[in-house]
């Protein structure tokens, strides 16, 4: 339908007015122009409207006095929301902060009309950047840029999904803090982890993820890295080892049967096994080129602790309970970093015992030599002891084989 002079019968159109800066201070009632009469609150084809509040309306003319097609381009010019509405006072649309819209009459058989919307966007890419910023993302003029906010936190901490992109600073004592399980966080979550205390922090997993392929992982003060969340587990990047604190220890228990390292576990320079073996046990180690100190702190049941790299060929070490070895692994082989001891003049053993001497060999650790009790020293062959000798003579378990004969003092 469209507005019919009633002299002439000719679609009437409202005069064409191109553009109009509106100072939006209270609602306003707009009217169509007739004539270049340009004394009232007129619309445009082309209208920037600079609201002064929030909730402030611009109401359009009669629809039923222009024809369809009828059009206008209004751009907010300002921080401040402002609204468009028909005649009757129906929400055309919500014009945001420093956004455009393009509404036109589709239908004009009422005041209200029907109008169509072309939602124009912003100006300037200033206001894109203000509405995609978020966790990790921050608009600098009409920039979007990159973020990561420091911040603190205690002792049980338990991250959450706010945390995305923050640098956490770790600045107290020993502590441990929590990660959630990973399946709330999903794939791509991520933050910036630093001790910046004076003790070491320990990152704890819930039982079902694992960080680095363990359930804890051990931030020693300097240490940092990117903690990144798969959906599944945690991984690290860039873990930055202090080089203060260049050793650490693992105490790992065993009892019987086969063990596999993790990364995380053979980060530490000091391995120290303990538990009481109810069998022999091998512990695998990653095929990598690192140094380790090894200390069999189990309990003496005449088993054996057997380390190797699980490449075919590749050298095992053998360490008896009770004693410590320093080793360098290749990544194939462990091979004893002691060859020569320098700048000494006596070598000091553990009492050792008839199953593990103090002083035996790789490939069989229950021959060698030990120390049974005070002023004794024995050695044991196979675990069993044949030679022991005392300040008051020596004694032999087994027969003799004597090829020149034995001579002086009194055979019984």
């Amino acid at each position: 339908m469209s507005y019919i002079s009633p002299f002439t019968g000719d679609v009437i159109l409202p005069t064409d007015v191109s553009f109009r800066a509106i100072a939006l201070t209270a609602d306003i009632n707009l009217a169509w122009p007739i004539n270049g009469n340009a004394t009232d609150d007129y619309a445009a084809r082309i209208m920037n409207v600079t609201p002064s509040a929030s909730s402030l309306k611009l109401y359009m003319p009669p629809a039923n006095q222009t024809s369809v097609g009828t059009d206008a381009l209004i751009r907010n010019m300002t921080g401040t929301a402002f609204t468009v509405v028909d005649y009757s006072g129906n929400t055309i649309i919500s014009v945001a902060a420093n956004k455009a819209s393009y509404i036109y009459l589709t239908a004009n058989p009422t005041v209200a009309g029907t109008w169509s919307i072309i939602d124009f966007g912003a100006g300037t890419s200033s206001a894109d950047a203000t509405t995609l910023a978020g966790l990790g993302l921050q608009a600098i003029s009409s920039t979007l840029n990159l973020t990561h906010p420091a911040s603190s936190f205690s002792n049980g901490y338990t991250f959450l999904s706010t945390d995305r992109a923050q640098t956490k600073v770790w600045g107290s004592g020993t502590g441990t803090v929590n990660l959630p399980v990973a399946a709330t966080l999903a794939n791509n979550w991520f933050m910036l982890l630093k001790n910046n205390g004076t003790g070491s922090l320990t990152v704890t997993c819930d039982a079902s993820n694992t960080i680095d392929g363990s359930l804890t992982k051990l931030y020693n003060p300097n240490e940092s890295s990117l903690v990144v969340c798969t959906g599944t587990e945690y991984v690290t990047i860039g873990y930055g080892v202090s080089s203060t604190f260049a050793f650490t220890a693992l105490v790992k228990p065993i009892v019987t049967g086969s063990y596999t390292l993790t990364s995380n576990e053979v980060q530490n320079t000091i391995q120290e096994f303990v538990g009481n073996l109810t069998g022999n046990v091998t512990v695998t180690y990653p095929p990598v080129v690192n140094f380790y100190v090894v200390s069999n702190q189990t309990t003496d049941n005449g088993f054996s602790l057997t380390l190797t790299t699980g490449v075919f060929g590749g050298a095992n070490a053998i360490i008896p309970p009770g004693q410590q070895a320093t080793l360098i692994c290749d990544g194939t082989n462990f091979l004893n970093a002691n060859t020569f001891q320098a700048g000494s003049t006596s070598i000091s053993l553990v009492n050792g015992s008839v199953g593990t001497p103090a002083l035996n060999f790789s490939a069989e650790t229950n021959t060698g030599v030990y120390r049974p009790g005070i002023g004794e020293f024995a050695v044991s062959i196979l675990g069993t002891q044949r030679l022991d000798v005392t300040a008051t003579g020596i004694a032999v378990t087994g027969s003799g084989n004597f090829t020149t004969g034995v001579s002086g003092g009194v055979f019984t």
